[in-house]
């Protein structure tokens, strides 16, 4: 993830910073009595060849790397659904290798994501809607990065989109890149849009855009990309200031929280994962019903 890397963070302030007024008022409307709260976690790929031997069995082929993976987490960021759309055959295998509890979280295709109009009404529109709808239960959010140049003055399309994109049966997210969302009133805008449509939002953490990270709901879902910097110190205390902020949010009736984790070199995002269920379970009573872990003598220990 190239977006807003550094190659020096020593000097970036990694403060969470203040919660929206239009977040407040989603929180305050949230009901905090459920007991449903659902944790996800996990990384951009599974065909990682650097977690053999680590996080996958040694000799594990290729084509069982997806098996491997839902062993370790519970959700992937789907990327390669942005560079083509896969076919019915493909999804019935990502179906049948993953547990019952997993979630698949499709990018939107850029050949939709990247036009002018967002794909209203093309093939690939229709097309994507009808072949992902197959991941059936295991479909979580979809989410569709918008490019740099979509800015404020761009809503009206993005709102035509909406109304056209069959949000009561394929969840969607929408996260945004262009600096003029992120001051207050056009923020407002943007979360006003996506809550009258039932569609969440996706915060970015990465230390070269500290405005992606702009905290901004319309739903009882939280999403992160978690971009981390090779395991410096600061990628801890950052996951350390979220758990606090997630465990307030979770009292106020926020129910689902899908996590992200992004470093340049693939082999260091598990360690984020594995941070993060450790902390949350030593700061709450939430217990997790399988953790990520490097296995031991060829068995993975995960139960």
């Amino acid at each position: 993830m190239k977006f807003g890397k550094l190659a020096d963070v020593s000097t970036v302030d990694f403060s969470l910073g203040p919660i929206p007024e239009f977040s407040k008022d989603i929180l305050s409307n949230l009901n905090p009595n459920k007991k449903d709260l659902s944790i996800y976690y996990g990384c951009t790929g599974w065909t990682m060849k650097d977690w053999l031997g680590i996080y996958y069995p040694s000799k594990t082929p290729s084509n069982q790397f997806l098996y491997y993976y839902g062993q370790q987490f519970n959700t992937i960021e789907l990327n390669t659904t942005h560079y083509r759309i896969p076919d019915e055959t493909l999804i019935e295998k990502w179906y049948a290798d993953t547990p019952a509890d997993f979630k698949f979280c499709p990018k939107i295709p850029r050949s939709i994501s990247h036009r002018n109009d967002l794909g209203i009404g093309s093939k690939q529109f229709a097309l994507f809607c009808s072949v992902i709808q197959g991941l059936k239960d295991k479909l979580g959010p979809c989410f569709m990065q918008l490019p740099p140049y979509f800015g404020p003055s761009k809503l009206p399309i993005l709102e035509a989109f909406l109304a056209q994109f069959p949000t009561d049966i394929i969840p969607l997210s929408i996260e945004v890149r262009q600096a003029d969302w992120f001051g207050s009133v056009q923020l407002e805008r943007l979360l006003r849009c996506l809550k009258k449509h039932q569609v969440g939002t996706i915060f970015s953490d990465v230390a070269g855009r500290r405005d992606a990270l702009h905290q901004g709901l319309t739903n009882d879902t939280v999403q992160i990309r978690f971009v981390g910097n090779s395991l410096h110190r600061s990628d801890y205390d950052r996951i350390d200031a979220w758990i606090d902020r997630w465990l307030q949010w979770f009292d106020q009736g926020i129910r689902k929280l899908y996590f992200f984790a992004h470093q340049s070199d693939s082999l260091l995002a598990p360690e984020l994962c594995i941070y993060l269920q450790n902390q949350i379970e030593a700061k709450s009573d939430f217990v997790f019903k399988r953790k990520t872990r490097p296995f031991n003598d060829g068995q993975l220990s995960l139960f």
